[in-house]
């Protein structure tokens, strides 16, 4: 009997790990929109899981920038029962967080997390959540902005107030502008409709305009580029991937890298137990700048040397 009862534990302990290895981890996707920027993320989270050992069986949502739809998806992971959570951008970890109290959280791409009430602090979020901060240095793109262009004296910025995320940057802009003395044009954009005329509405009132990391502004960036475009108007951005569809230069995070730090977080909380409550928010310091030439010639601007000898990547 003993012997059996031995045999009978020696199995089980060879089985567990065995059982824990093979664990398929269902995790739920909620992105408020698609674009190249969050795809990046969604793309390196799940791929760096992967590469990490981990099997996942994803379930990806975007609410296509509807917030009633991005309501209805917190409600459709809540009966999804996931292992684990995934949102990217403000508005859809608003939405979950909000709705779920019993199932990790983590978020990726959100501006300011304690601002948008996702966390109690930074350094200790609390709850069931935790994640990283995208927040631009709104300083350093203004920098970059008057560098390319010395004379600036007005400066157009694109945006939808409905927001969080870009409300948080275009304050801090206007604070950055204010002490530049550097006048700050608002136009913004309630969808991706309407960002063609609010682009337009800044023609002949600026000298460059200036899109953070707005979804509803990136997701229908082409309107934007062509208004700038027709009218020899520098058009730059707060996010790298922008600048391969037709702006002019970013100072930014790279977002697939930010997505793949993320899944670091993720996976510290499924195979190591780690409470995200406890997990400090984090950020990525090291920023890439990109430069477009060929957009920049088609806006009208000549990129100084200063900018091309030490940019990351220039795209003709």
């Amino acid at each position: 009997m003993r012997r059996l009862l031995f045999v009978t534990l020696a199995v089980l302990l060879w089985v567990a790990p065995c059982l824990a290895q093979d664990k398929v981890f269902h995790v739920s996707v909620t992105q408020i929109v698609e674009h190249p920027s969050l795809d990046a993320m969604r793309l390196g989270f799940l791929d760096r899981l992967k590469a990490l050992g981990l099997k996942v069986e994803p379930s990806v949502h975007i609410a296509q920038g509807n917030m009633a739809t991005n309501v209805q998806i917190a409600s459709q992971i809540q009966g999804e029962n996931p292992d684990l959570i995934l949102a990217i951008t403000t508005p859809s970890a608003q939405a979950v967080v909000q709705k779920i109290k019993d199932k990790p959280v983590v978020f990726t791409g959100v501006t300011d997390p304690l601002a948008a009430g996702l966390v109690k602090s930074l350094s200790a979020p609390g709850g069931n959540v935790t994640g990283m901060t995208d927040k631009s240095p709104v300083d350093r793109h203004l920098a970059l902005i008057r560098e390319c262009l010395p004379g600036l004296k007005r400066l157009g910025v694109l945006y939808n107030a409905g927001e969080p995320n870009s409300v948080v940057l275009v304050n801090l802009l206007k604070d950055e502008c204010a002490k530049a003395g550097v006048a700050l044009e608002e136009a913004t954009a309630a969808n991706s409709a309407a960002v063609y005329q609010a682009a337009k509405s800044l023609v002949g009132r600026v000298d460059a305009v200036y899109v953070p990391v707005d979804n509803t502004v990136v997701s229908a960036l082409e309107a934007a580029i062509k208004v700038c475009e027709q009218n020899r108007l520098p058009f730059f951005s707060g996010d790298t991937d922008s600048v391969a569809r037709g702006t002019v230069a970013a100072l930014a995070v790279d977002y697939r890298k930010m997505g793949e730090q993320t899944a670091d977080m993720a996976t510290a909380i499924l195979k190591d137990g780690k409470k995200p409550g406890e997990m400090p928010v984090e950020s990525i310091r090291d920023l890439a700048l990109h430069v477009n030439t060929g957009a920049a010639a088609r806006m009208g601007l000549t990129l100084p040397e200063s900018v091309l000898k030490r940019a990351d990547k220039i795209i003709p």
